[in-house]
């Protein structure tokens, strides 16, 4: 007799974070008269950063959120760029910086990264938050890593001793989910476009996260019946990283493509924009 995965909601998960938020933004209005404000920052007219930002300004302003929108040519240096944000980390009325990635070939984006602010990292990119995420320290988790965490949680999937397999090394997804990992206790592979015989490690994963940006790359037939399966991919067509139809009937937890990882994300940027604004605030929360 087949079995069908229990489905991981990240809408219905994101939607209680974010209404948290919304909550913990008002009680900083109401205590302080400022409400919490995110920048994002934006660098030439690439159509989906554009559909990006606007989608992240729209959930801002539900979660009483101000957001301040500072558009960039195309044209604009690395230079300009890092003064922009070092503007922004220095303004009092701006608690979180999103700079919105890529920003183009011309750019030197770990520059401009560093110079945002720690305590202004709600996005998690900087090397700071990593450190941060690396050593289990208080800090700004990146954003999808973060909303990964609490969805596992949410499940309430235990993660020490078990194999944990990161299939990808991106800068804010691979590599800082990989940590967060390693932090509950899970024995950690990471894997990439190099990695030789990777079907045959993903066979052993007990816990996979998926983040490569290749549709269907994983096929059903290679996960290890009983897994829980974080599909983090985004392709065109809302196509994930695991072919979804064969894992179903091979996993135990698995994400959608969309509505798993997906909202989690730009919850988790929410709360902890509201975070930092308590923060910078001095404010205590409950």
């Amino acid at each position: 007799m087949s079995r069908t995965a229990q489905l991981m909601d990240g809408t219905r998960l994101a939607a209680r974070l974010v209404e948290e938020t919304a909550a913990k933004a008002a009680e900083i209005a109401h205590r302080t008269g400022t409400s919490p404000c995110l920048a994002t920052v934006l660098v030439g007219e690439d159509p989906a950063s554009a559909t990006y930002v606007r989608m992240k300004r729209a959930r801002c302003a539900k979660a009483g959120i101000q957001s301040r929108h500072i558009a960039l040519p195309a044209t604009t240096t690395t230079t300009e760029l890092v003064d922009t944000l070092a503007g922004l980390s220095d303004d009092p009325d701006v608690h979180g910086i999103l700079l919105q990635h890529p920003c183009g070939p011309h750019i030197d984006e770990r520059a401009a990264f560093e110079a945002i602010a720690p305590e202004k990292d709600v996005d998690g990119v900087t090397m700071r938050s990593f450190a941060a995420m690396s050593f289990a320290l208080p800090g700004f988790a990146s954003c999808t890593p973060g909303g990964i965490m609490r969805l596992l949680e949410e499940y309430d999937v235990d993660l020490a001793g078990k194999h944990a397999v990161v299939v990808g090394r991106s800068a804010i997804l691979g590599k800082p989910v990989g940590m967060m990992l390693l932090a509950k206790d899970a024995t950690l592979t990471y894997c990439h476009s190099r990695t030789a015989g990777l079907s045959e490690i993903v066979r052993e994963a007990d816990v996979l996260v998926a983040a490569v940006g290749q549709p269907r790359l994983i096929r059903g037939e290679d996960i290890k019946p009983g897994a829980v399966v974080i599909d983090a991919g985004y392709n065109p067509g809302n196509i994930g990283d695991v072919d979804f139809e064969s894992a179903l009937t091979r996993a135990r937890l698995i994400t959608p493509v969309p509505g798993g990882v997906g909202p989690m994300t730009i919850a988790v940027l929410l709360a902890q924009t509201v975070s930092a604004a308590a923060n910078q605030l001095a404010l205590h929360q409950s």
